[in-house]
């Protein structure tokens, strides 16, 4: 098993709550991680119809086989039994019961937001970051390799092609779930803006664009997202505020949480295409995002991560929120860096003056240094950026 650095996160606020529940993506880990925190512990998974059966028939008995609490898996397919969690923990006092996990935020949180309030932490687990996968030694070669296979346990636990696993992966649960979620009868129609999504990743977000093109509405295009974003498939990166007297661009960012599964939705198959590919240096962009995001995720703590662009041009790809000051972070695919690549960085630095900190550079090369008062940053380091 490859280490978790959510490990240590779960089981220094097992310590404080009776109750931590662990959310993310279908196949991101969740269950694995669960179940070596509490390796003495029962696990029962509701996603089997049997077990949920039980649960929703008669909660107290259910909940009764676990005296000394257990994992209970995908908790959001019999949601009536967090009333009886509630009254449960309470009465019994104790800290580190139970784990929950789910891969849905809607009915998930809601429920959980009106019966556990207080009683339960909440980590959000992604796929593999780049530093566990380095220290299992498990990382891909290339940054084309990376981009390639992207970054879901499966793939790196089986004899499989990340081709073949993501064209299993989009039909079980991409179109099963979400569909389900969504109601959609026109499967075509949301293949179709899957894809189209995919296409538009680490790019501004134009719903109108979007539904002239899907031949869908507006608002339609709009709760799909939303749905997109609640399964943990792809997240809105909403612009900084701060604006230097200039015009801001409002329009959000669209990412995929894993440039793989963009990749796979985009017909790239080998690292030749990917080398090649238009949309490579969006690919880039998307996966040092999500790495960056997953390094806040794992330790627990919320994302305060955006993008900064004035109406004409001007931009950073990324600006993190630290105390008052705003650390700017440009993201450039190319393994060859040339002075332009820090131009983007110089005139924000010009620009916000003492509020810009410590700038950063993320490339597609292997090595990290420092020139002219920015961090050069090489893919393969780019999780340890804010330790």
């Amino acid at each position: 098993m490859i280490q978790r650095h959510a490990e240590k996160t779960i089981t220094s606020l097992l310590r404080g709550f009776p109750i931590v529940t662990v959310t993310g993506p279908r196949q991101s880990g969740k269950t694995t991680l669960a179940r070596a925190v509490f390796k003495n512990k029962p696990y029962a998974s509701l996603e089997e119809p049997d077990v949920r059966q039980a649960a929703i028939d008669d909660p107290r008995s259910f909940l009764a086989r676990f005296p000394n609490g257990a994992v209970l898996d995908e908790v959001q397919r019999a949601p009536e039994i967090l009333s009886y969690l509630q009254t449960l923990v309470d009465k019994d006092g104790r800290m580190g019961l139970y784990i929950l996990t789910g891969s849905q935020q809607f009915g998930l949180m809601s429920g959980i937001t009106q019966s556990l309030a207080g009683r339960t932490a909440f980590l959000e687990l992604l796929p593999f970051a780049v530093p566990e996968l380095s220290a299992a030694d498990r990382l891909p070669a290339s940054i084309n390799d990376m981009l390639l296979t992207g970054c879901y346990p499966p793939i790196y636990d089986r004899e499989l092609t990340p081709a073949l696993w993501y064209g299993a992966y989009v039909t079980a649960y991409v179109e099963r779930d979400v569909r389900q979620m969504l109601k959609v009868q026109e499967l075509e129609t949301f293949q179709r803006f899957v894809r189209l999504c995919a296409g538009r990743t680490g790019q501004l977000l134009n719903l109108s664009s979007l539904a002239t093109e899907c031949g869908i509405t507006h608002n339609t295009v709009k709760a799909w997202i939303s749905v997109l974003e609640a399964s943990y498939l792809v997240f809105l990166l909403r612009p900084h505020t701060v604006s230097f007297n200039k015009r801001l661009v409002k329009m959000p960012k669209l990412y995929f949480y894993d440039a793989g599964l963009a990749a796979w939705l985009l017909g790239i198959r080998t690292s030749e295409q990917m080398e090649t590919h238009p949309l490579r240096g969006n690919l880039f962009e998307t996966f040092i995002v999500a790495e960056l995001i997953k390094s806040r995720m794992n330790r627990g703590e919320k994302p305060a991560l955006y993008f900064w662009r004035d109406n004409i041009g001007n931009e950073v790809d990324l600006i993190v929120e630290q105390g008052t000051k705003l650390m700017p972070i440009e993201i450039k695919s190319g393994q060859t860096l040339t002075r332009e690549s820090f131009a983007g960085l110089e005139k924000w630095n010009a620009l916000a003056a003492d509020m810009a900190a410590s700038p950063a550079l993320i490339y597609g090369g292997d090595e990290s240094y420092r020139q002219k008062g920015i961090s050069v940053v090489g893919w393969k380091q780019c999780g340890r950026l804010f330790k």
